[in-house]
This record gives C-alpha cells, structure tokens and sequence, in this order.
C-alpha cells in the first residue's frame, strides 16, 4: 500500500493532540485547550467513540443505568441508537416511564414522539443518516422505526435470534438482514451491544468503515493495491504503537486501552474532517466542517464497560 505521507501522519498526530485535548478537560484545564488552529475551530469526536457524550450516555444511562433483562437491555440499546438524541430518550422517559419490554406499545411511542417532537422540533441526532424510507408502510421516519423495534421484539422473536449470536459479525449479519438497517448502522448497533454484558466480543474482530472512514481512507492512502478498507483499518490497529513511536509522539490511551477497530474506523472520519481543513486541494464529496467549536461547561463523569477494567483508573491521569 502507498500512503500519502502528509494525510497518513495526520491521522496519527491529530489522534494524539486529540488525547491530550481529552485527559486536559477531564482534568479541568481552561480553555484553550490546544494550540492546533483547527482544533480551536472546529468540532472533533474523541479518538475513543466510547468517551463521545452520546456514546457515554449510552452506556451509563441506558445499558447500566438499573438491570435489565437481555431482551430489555438490546431493545433499549436499540431504540436509543436509532434516535441517537439524548434529549429525545430523557423526555421519553418522562412521558413513558421506565423504557422496556413491558410498557413498549407502538401508539404510545408514536404518541410520546410527536409531543417531544412538537417541543424540540427533532427527534433524532444528526451523527448517523437513517433510512428513511416507508419499509412498514408509514409515512414518518419515527413510525417505521417503532414499527421495526415491534417487528424484532414483538412478533418475529427476531431478538432471539440477535441474542444467540456467537461473533461480532453473525451479530452484525443478523442486523444488517432488518429493513431501514444498512450495513454501517447495522455495524454501530452490533458494537453498542457489545458494551453491555450481554456480549463480550473482541471489538478487533470484525469492523466496516463508514462512508466518512471511507474518503479518510482515500486521502491516507494514494494507493491501497487492492486491500479492502476493513484490511486498511485492522492495518491501523496492528500498527499503531509503531506509528506514534515513529513519529515520537507519546500517545495516551485511555488508561492503557489502545485503539480498537471501531476507534481506529473512527478517526478515519475525523482525519477526513481535518483534511477539509489542512489539505484543501484534496477535494470529496465534503469540502468543509460544518459544525464549530464551542467550549462547554458540560462535565462527563466517564464510565465504560466494566469488563474493560478501566473504571477504577478514572481519575489518575497518564500525564
């Protein structure tokens, strides 16, 4: 493979600064964070998609927030990923109550949906873009994804068949089958499943670049000889310890957690962002970033997966 050696150590430097960005807000450093142009004006996701606010949400509020049976737990994960809004899941939560199995009726939702809807004018988050066509017959967006959820855990008993996947990729192949499910949503709902305990696939097992990873890609490498771009993201992880050592720059992991595929699929699409910034002349189908920087007051108490066995080092920086 050829890389296009300016692009390629991008990707590997903006990684780093982006870490560093990470540990100096944890430790309620004051803004500016970095001295980076770019990073001053534009908004990045974290190097690690589990440190990103939704992603965190995800996981503290929706998966171990209380206990829940398996089915309850990948519903629940499900119907959050397809309206990747925290906004939209707390205000459910207040009209609906407790979110499972046994309170989930079709109309209710739909009825829920449209009052927040009314108020917060949108429902769902801008990071995916959903299908959105009319699979079960319905006019709205939102009705066709409840009437999806209804369909896997209501009356195909489809959710067993999820439940009994034994890969990250049977797991990702049973999704992918679901209408209004293509193959990169199918791939983030696979992961969001295996941040529970349901699971405990290795991450690095399978992947699928996203279309943002996909023109990362492109602008990393002049020439991939032929290597599909999941063989280039697992490519990335193998040599990571490498590339940072290369480029003598001290990455710090998250607490001794390297980048996995799903990270290292992710700052494809970061790099691509940059790129639009650093790198003008290497033209896509996106020519600029188009959402700005705006330093917050909002703190994330971090919490991952308990099996990652990162939890209790929260706190003790790596600086």
């Amino acid at each position: 493979m050829k890389v296009r050696q300016s692009v390629y150590d991008t990707y590997w430097t903006t990684a780093a600064e982006r870490q560093k960005i990470f540990y100096k807000k944890l430790l309620g450093s004051l803004s500016p964070y970095t001295n980076d142009p770019i990073y001053q004006s534009f908004k990045f996701c974290n190097v690690y998609r589990a440190s990103d606010r939704v992603s965190q949400f995800l996981i503290k509020d929706v998966i171990y927030k209380d206990t829940f049976s398996p089915e309850d737990t990948i519903f629940r994960i499900f119907l959050f990923r397809l309206l990747n809004k925290i906004e939209t899941w707390v205000e459910l939560e207040k009209l609906l109550g407790k979110i499972d199995l046994k309170n989930f009726n079709f109309q209710n939702y739909v009825d829920a949906l449209e009052k927040i809807k009314l108020v917060n004018e949108t429902i769902y988050g801008n990071a995916f873009i959903l299908c959105a066509n009319k699979a079960f017959g319905f006019d709205k967006k939102y009705q066709n994804h409840l009437a999806l959820l209804e369909s896997v855990f209501k009356k195909d008993n489809f959710s067993t068949k999820l439940l009994n996947s034994k890969t990250l990729k049977e797991l990702f192949e049973k999704l992918r089958t679901l209408p209004l499910i293509g193959n990169f949503m199918a791939y983030q709902i696979a992961i969001d499943f295996n941040y529970s305990e349901i699971f405990d696939f290795d991450e690095n097992d399978f992947t699928i670049a996203g279309p943002g990873a996909e023109r990362g890609i492109r602008k990393c490498f002049s020439d991939t000889e032929g290597k599909s771009n999941e063989y280039i993201i697992q490519f990335m992880v193998e040599n990571q310890e490498k590339e940072f050592k290369r480029l003598g720059l001290n990455f710090k992991s998250l607490w001794g957690r390297p980048m996995y595929a799903i990270d290292c699929q992710g700052w494809f699409c970061e790099t691509d962002k940059y790129s639009r910034a650093k790198f003008p002349d290497l033209t896509s189908n996106r020519v600029r970033i188009k959402t700005h920087y705006k330093a917050g007051n909002d703190q994330i108490d971090y919490f991952y997966p308990p099996k990652w066995k990162i939890n209790d080092r929260i706190g003790f920086s790596t600086f």
